[in-house]
């Protein structure tokens, strides 16, 4: 019975080009077990860095909400092309519709899938990008959950159809204790930095100035001459190292340094990992209950109290940044109506203020007409005009001629679902993709018929700062 649970703990779904995991739930395919224990005192750092060397993911809400992390592959989702949120909420419905789910006294401690969708639906994996998929979710092996002063742990396993999961819980619950006092017996130690920083070989900026400013004058004189009101250009930032990333230790400088930011990793492959600390909430769907935000326009955190206020004020009374934000406000209110019973929102933005930059920012609150799950609000507002443009159709063609390097995920969904479909989801902002020895940043800024191509430069160097921080390549 010992090997054969060994054997279990590593089963995989086979990759299928049509349907990943199409027919899981049939008698060939096994059924999912997810089993659960209260696990008290494990540190979320040292859970992932007994991990390392394995797939590893991480979210942690802002402001001391939910956090979570796994590491290992018990079921692995894909999808391409246009309809990759549909054909993700099908497999996800299939792997969850027939799943044993210990969790009575514990929901928030079920199966949750971990993922994400590039920006494109036509995205092609590239060099940087070699590994990740148009859309693809994974649900780990392993997974703690941490709410307040409660923590769990949780098992997820797909168990071959001669195996009835109701007769080996207790066997898997003894197991999962097992390991958890692994993880206890590392309490207190921390993470394991690098005796050695890694050293930065080379810092590049691909796109000079001067493209760069090509690139914003001709975006402007087509705003100027032509529907298209908004659009999001980016430019991105390399780094390579002599040894290989220190994606702990950067993921730990986010924790301590942007806890008011949902911070993100996504490591499908060791050492091939996609992480930041973002801002941006797209949505958040619990039932029929959403949450999500309007961010766009930005400026610079002062030194005083009074330099931050001055700040603000100048950020509220700036025409340009409040037609910015106008846009993306009235674009996510166009997008929700007629899926809602009822939608909340202020008037006028309010002021995010954010370790080293301010946003304008308004919070919005709505009723669902129906309790479908995240994905398909998702797919609605997925790209808000803060990262994509506006009018959608028009702005989302025009970055991918405009913009020299692909997005890949940069700018894109990425979050969490659990077994009910729900979920929440940041913007994959302020976040770097890494290889091994290799960092590419991206950074943008929302541009508009009267940008300034200088101030918009300056505006992406201060959004290059968070990872920067975080790698070690900048003080302050």
């Amino acid at each position: 019975m010992k090997q054969k649970r060994v054997e279990i703990s590593n089963w995989r779904l086979e990759d299928d080009e049509q349907s990943p995991i199409s027919n899981l739930q049939s008698p060939n395919n096994g059924r999912l077990v997810s089993v659960s224990i209260s696990a008290p005192g494990v540190d979320t750092a040292v859970f992932l860095q007994q991990a390392l060397g394995e797939a590893r993911f991480f979210w942690s809400a802002a402001n001391g909400g939910l956090t979570l992390a796994g590491f290992g592959i018990a079921a692995d989702l894909f999808a391409w092309g246009k309809n990759r949120f549909q054909q993700i909420q099908q497999q996800a419905q299939e792997l969850f519709a027939d799943a044993v789910i210990d969790e009575a006294e514990r929901p928030l401690a079920g199966p949750r899938l971990f993922g994400g969708f590039s920006f494109i639906d036509d995205f092609t994996p590239d060099n940087t990008w070699s590994i990740h998929y148009p859309a693809q979710f994974i649900l780990p092996h392993y997974q703690l959950t941490q709410q307040g002063d409660e923590s769990w742990l949780t098992l997820n396993a797909i168990l071959p159809p001669d195996e009835m999961p109701e007769g080996l819980l207790p066997e898997l619950r003894a197991a999962l204790a097992a390991r958890l006092d692994s993880f206890l017996t590392q309490r207190g130690k921390g993470v394991k930095g690098s005796k050695e920083k890694a050293k930065a070989l080379r810092i590049e900026y691909p796109m000079s100035y001067e493209a760069w400013a090509a690139m914003i004058d001709h975006a402007t004189e087509t705003m100027r001459s032509g529907p298209l009101n908004k659009a999001v250009l980016s430019r991105v930032c390399e780094i390579r190292y002599a040894q290989k990333v220190d994606v702990d230790g950067a993921l730990a400088y986010l924790n301590a340094t942007y806890p008011d930011c949902y911070r993100f990793l996504f490591e499908p492959r060791p050492f091939h990992a996609f992480y930041g600390a973002t801002p941006e909430l797209i949505v958040e769907v619990n039932g029929r209950s959403l949450r999500t935000m309007g961010l766009a326009g930005s400026i610079g955190r002062g030194k005083t109290p009074a330099e931050d206020d001055a700040l603000a004020q100048e950020l509220l009374n700036s025409a340009k940044n409040q037609h910015e934000h106008a846009l993306v406000v009235q674009s996510i209110r166009r997008r929700l109506e007629p899926l809602t019973s009822e939608l909340t929102l202020p008037d006028q933005p309010d002021i995010l203020q954010l370790g080293y930059i301010q946003h304008l920012f308004t919070p919005i609150q709505a009723t669902l007409k129906n309790a479908d799950g995240v994905l398909p609000i998702l797919q609605n507002l997925h790209p808000t005009p803060a990262l994509g443009g506006q009018p959608r159709e028009l702005a989302m063609p025009f970055i991918s001629r405009a913009e020299p390097v692909p997005r890949g995920w940069y700018g894109a969904p990425i979050g969490w679902l659990d077994h009910n479909l729900d979920g929440a989801f940041g913007v994959a902002i302020r976040s770097a993709i890494t290889q091994d020895r290799r960092v590419w940043l991206y950074s943008g800024a929302g541009i508009v018929a009267d940008s300034d191509p200088q101030a918009e430069w300056d505006e992406t160097a201060l959004k290059f700062r968070p990872m920067l921080n975080a790698l070690g390549m900048v003080n302050g």
